[in-house]
């Protein structure tokens, strides 16, 4: 069976799933998680890849990011994936892979889907039973975006920054999001997409985006252009 093409737009927000070969542990202590962040830090600048929002849990990642290049993100990834794999064989003793494949990918909707898939990134430990809110959670961009922890790896989307005029309405705003549970049905279309590939978006989004090359996604590729950090 073929694999699923994988779809990268400049300015397009991406959804990246990573999963531990044999859905085996990526992380075994607090010194992995903080190298991979590190990590993750260095390459996305290196890559001008705009991380939004991000989840490390035990055995698979979420990111949520934004770049101006089509190849931006794989090489990020790969980047991130050799050094990463590198340190933790190293420090753990073992060899051979550590990630399940390459990486899954699916591009989202800035205007109506950026911050469901946000929230669905950032409250996996919560649905996976890990804490019982996202800010219990060290390991994921939720107390960057809703309180305004220093997070380096961090960047606002601009569809972030208009939840308020300041920064203090803007993770008000952010937070009341949570209030509200994703629905089945999100939950579901979110996990569809990222595992297919395909676009997370109305089926107008979709078909902007998968048009033919050359043609070139017209409004949506303008509303996804990140702003620079500013927290």
């Amino acid at each position: 069976m073929s694999r699923p093409s994988r779809l990268i737009l400049p300015a397009v927000p991406l959804h990246i799933i990573q999963r531990g070969n044999n859905r085996g542990a990526c992380f075994a202590g607090t010194t992995d998680y903080l190298v991979y962040l590190t990590l993750l830090r260095k390459y996305a600048a290196e890559t001008a890849c705009h991380v939004h929002a991000y989840v490390l849990m035990t055995n698979h990642v979420h990111l949520l990011l934004s770049t101006g290049s089509r190849t931006g993100p794989s090489i990020l990834m790969r980047r991130l994936g050799q050094h990463y794999v590198q340190y933790f064989n190293r420090t753990h003793g073992r060899s051979g892979t550590l990630w399940e494949g390459r990486f899954r990918s699916c591009l989202v909707d800035s205007e109506r889907y950026l911050l469901i898939c946000q929230r669905y990134i950032e409250l996996n430990p919560v649905r996976a039973r890990m804490v019982e809110t996202p800010e219990a959670y060290a390991w994921s961009s939720y107390r960057a975006n809703a309180f305004g922890a220093d997070d380096p790896v961090v960047t606002p989307h601009l569809v972030y920054t208009g939840l308020g005029m300041h920064d203090v309405d803007r993770r008000a705003a952010y937070r009341h999001l949570f209030f509200e549970d994703l629905s089945e049905q999100l939950l579901e279309e979110i996990r569809r997409c990222g595992n297919s590939c395909r676009p997370l978006g109305p089926t107008s989004f979709v078909d902007d985006v998968t048009r033919s090359p050359g043609q070139g996604p017209g409004q949506q590729v303008a509303a996804g252009v990140p702003l620079t950090k500013n927290k």
